[in-house]
């Protein structure tokens, strides 16, 4: 189990991709005015998260509102997109530095015991959401009667494996939620 959570967490790095320059700048006060990029990504998933501010969820606007939605969209994006990220990175490292540090407590025992605190349950939070956002967009999931029908998928499905990491990260987030709660 360690080590799927482990793979899915870098793989989502992976696609978030570095950070401004690399997150090697000399200039730390440089990261903080970069500009973030102004266009939507093209990637599915990355468009799910990180979706434009500035959407008519009613439906398809008129051409010159749908333009002004985008310029604000853009400009929305070129400042918090590189925070976004920055913070998508850190929740997924917080998940793989966790996981590598269990491995090496539990080498050799039959088994592992996860303890978090309450820090790094927002962040392995954040994480498992992210994960299963990046599932779902892959899965094309886009509400709920999208997920009861993965329910019946047949067992030869190529998409099978992904549905069952779909429902599990789910499992996971409910009972972190719930050891969270007092």
């Amino acid at each position: 189990m360690i080590s799927i959570i482990r793979s899915l967490a870098v793989q989502l790095l992976e696609l978030i991709g570095p950070g401004p320059a690399g997150d090697a700048s000399d200039d730390p006060l440089a990261e903080l005015f970069a500009d973030g990029p102004s266009e939507p990504p093209s990637d599915p998933v990355l468009k799910r998260l990180f979706p434009d501010a500035y959407s008519d969820p009613e439906g398809t606007p008129q051409a010159q509102e749908a333009e002004e939605q985008r310029a604000y969209s853009a400009e929305f994006r070129r400042y918090t997109e590189n925070d976004l990220r920055a913070g998508k990175r850190e929740n997924a490292l917080a998940v793989v530095r966790t996981l590598d540090a269990l491995n090496a407590e539990s080498a050799g025992e039959g088994g592992a015991v996860l303890k978090l605190s309450t820090e790094e349950s927002q962040q392995w939070l954040s994480a498992l959401n992210d994960l299963r956002l990046a599932i779902g967009s892959r899965l094309e999931i886009t509400d709920e009667d999208d997920t009861d029908l993965l329910y019946r998928l047949p067992d030869e499905d190529s998409r099978k494996p992904m549905v069952m990491a779909y429902l599990w990260l789910g499992g996971l987030q409910e009972t972190l939620v719930a050891t969270l709660m007092p």
